[in-house]
């Protein structure tokens, strides 16, 4: 099981100058890679036999005001360690190249964060909505996100005083 730090070294080793930040304290321990070169170290930790990080367990985008992150949480079921790699995005130019052709899970988790984030996975095989309808307008993730009133004549804003109290027990009939 090689440490956080053992393998942001073999990262920037073999990629010099791609780590632009590394956050090695607090909850989550992480390195922060130039946005293009994103699918190749994601290709060089699942293929390193040092590293093997044969799972990815999430991909997720992160609306960080100016900028959006896209962040992966990576793991070795070989090694039994893991790692997170994040890649920061301008909310004008959301994209990041898909790292779909490293695991194949990463179709589903890539479509859910364009869905939700629109950012854009250059190179994805069907990069559509998955939870939303194909016509939806908008990100609902995105700090700057206007919730509509309606869609396709349906009613989608409530007030407060329609919903009961957490508490009372017309919840539980």
């Amino acid at each position: 099981m090689a440490s956080f730090s053992d393998i942001a070294k073999a990262v920037e080793s073999k990629f010099p100058g791609v780590i632009k930040e590394t956050v090695s304290e607090g909850l989550l321990p992480h390195v922060v890679v130039e946005s293009s070169r994103v699918r190749e170290v994601c290709e060089y930790l699942k293929t390193d036999p040092d590293l093997a990080f044969d799972f990815l367990s999430a991909i997720a985008g992160v609306d960080k005001g100016e900028q959006l992150e896209v962040v992966y949480l990576l793991y070795s079921y070989a090694k039994l360690h893991s790692f997170t790699v994040k890649a920061k995005v301008s909310r004008a130019e959301a994209k990041v190249p898909s790292v779909t052709s490293v695991w194949a899970a990463a179709e589903w988790h890539e479509r859910e964060t364009f869905d939700l984030m629109g950012i854009i996975f250059d190179g994805h095989p069907d990069l559509r909505r998955i939870l939303l309808p194909q016509d939806w307008v908008g990100y609902p993730l995105r700090k700057d996100y206007k919730y509509p009133a309606s869609y396709d004549g349906v009613d989608l804003r409530r007030d407060e005083k329609d919903w009961p109290d957490p508490g009372s027990e017309e919840l539980y009939k």
